[in-house]
């Protein structure tokens, strides 16, 4: 936070220079000579108690970035030069360590990659911003810069990494390396059990992007939206952040196939994870943290994605426009999974799962864990109700809700009424 003290008190940011600000640290956090390999940084200006604010969300990297050549290490609330090789090296071993997108493949080659992808590339960055360093590169220099070349300097290993072979590789090449990797999506409207209409994906996440993206278009309508002056596309605003993250998030070296399913009443996604938490995420409380940071920065600068965790907060802001009453559901596991329901759809599970992160009453909270919370704040929100609706809403057991509904009766939170069949 530009224009708060180290204690907390707020100062302010001279209004004048705000708007240049924003400028400046865009930009240079996209200069190579300032910050290298560069990871644009995306400021927003808030005004707080009266005073101007710009709010920077630096989100962690998988990459070794230096600040005019030279690279730091952040410790508390102190960034020390690190001069001592052997310093350096393990700090590229601590983020390699982390995101299995930077796996180096020696004999990964340039050929192997599609090269129809560089053009479009270049259209879709250009189409963002036509100053983009990048656009002055040639081919082999846009892998390096976008950080899909690296060289690990432990074991002295280099080339292409994962995340290349993702974004840019041929078919044929991503499925050597990766047999498992496919997004299915289907259309289950008439038959439930198999699907009325499917599209089976192996391509790179680029080509994958818009074919998701099709068809979507081509089985969820649109409506006429103005924000502002400007028609804007709906449909497109909220899945583009639901397909971004179903191909970006994802966690590929597991097995498990990233799913896109469209029922008459919501569209459902899920994709194998790496969770840094577990349990429903709201915008008032989740952090945002990218699971493939080089593949997340790649798609940024194509205009596919904005900045880190804006999926959460643009579904939330445009889905009640699209599906008016509905809520989103967001749900990080070891699978990750998002529902957006739609109009006709039902939405007690997601009111309750936001109801119970509100909280009801400290009083109340003692002595039941979240998913009782979450049964609780289903009956008071449906007036009551059967186990049935509880074991459809929290998709547990029958068992499971029988426990539960014994402990939040034995807490007096809950009464039984009717006869034992009713």
């Amino acid at each position: 936070m530009l224009g708060v003290k180290d204690e907390g008190s707020i100062v302010g940011v001279n209004a004048v220079r705000v708007a240049q600000l924003l400028k400046e640290i865009a930009n240079l956090s996209n200069n190579p000579q300032k910050l290298d390999p560069p990871f644009i940084l995306l400021p927003q200006a808030v005004e707080w108690e009266g005073e101007q604010l710009i709010h920077i969300q630096v989100p962690q990297s998988s990459q070794v970035h230096k600040s005019k050549g030279v690279v730091y290490d952040r410790s508390e609330d102190g960034d020390y030069r690190l001069t001592n090789h052997n310093a350096i090296a393990e700090l590229y071993t601590r983020k390699s360590a982390s995101y299995s997108e930077n796996t180096i493949y020696p004999y990964l080659r340039f050929s192997d990659f599609k090269q129809a992808l560089f053009p479009k590339v270049r259209n879709l960055i250009r189409s963002r911003d036509y100053n983009h360093p990048w656009l002055a590169l040639n081919d082999e220099q846009l892998l390096q810069k976008g950080g899909l070349y690296r060289r690990d300097v432990q074991s002295g290993q280099e080339g292409y990494t994962l995340a290349a072979a993702l974004l840019l590789g041929q078919d044929e090449v991503i499925q050597s390396i990766l047999p498992h990797y496919k997004t299915d999506a289907l259309l289950r409207r008439q038959n439930l059990d198999r699907y009325d209409d499917r599209l089976y994906v192996q391509t790179n996440l680029i080509d994958a992007y818009d074919a998701l993206m099709d068809f979507i278009a081509k089985h969820l309508p649109d409506k006429f939206f103005l924000e502002g002056t400007i028609r804007i596309s709906l449909r497109s605003k909220i899945f583009r952040e639901v397909v971004a993250n179903l191909l970006v998030h994802r966690e590929f070296t597991n097995g498990h196939a990233a799913r896109l399913i469209i029922y008459t009443d919501r569209v459902e996604t899920e994709n194998a994870n790496r969770p840094h938490t577990y349990g429903y995420l709201l915008p008032e409380n989740f952090s945002p943290f990218t699971k493939n940071p080089v593949i997340a920065k790649f798609f940024t600068q194509l205009g596919h994605v904005d900045e880190l965790g804006s999926g959460i907060l643009n579904v939330n802001k445009y889905l009640p426009y699209y599906a008016p009453g509905k809520l989103p559901l967001f749900q990080e596991d070891d699978l990750f999974k998002i529902v957006i329901p739609l109009e006709g759809g039902e939405a007690v599970k997601v009111a309750a799962i936001r109801g119970a992160h509100e909280g009801i009453d400290e009083g109340i909270n003692e002595g039941i864990n979240n998913r009782q919370l979450v049964a609780l704040k289903i009956i008071i929100n449906s007036g009551g109700g059967k186990a049935k609706m509880l074991v459809e809403g929290l998709e547990v057991t029958r068992a499971t809700i029988e426990r539960d509904i014994a402990r939040l009766k034995e807490l007096d939170l809950i009464t039984y009424i009717g006869s034992k069949k009713s």
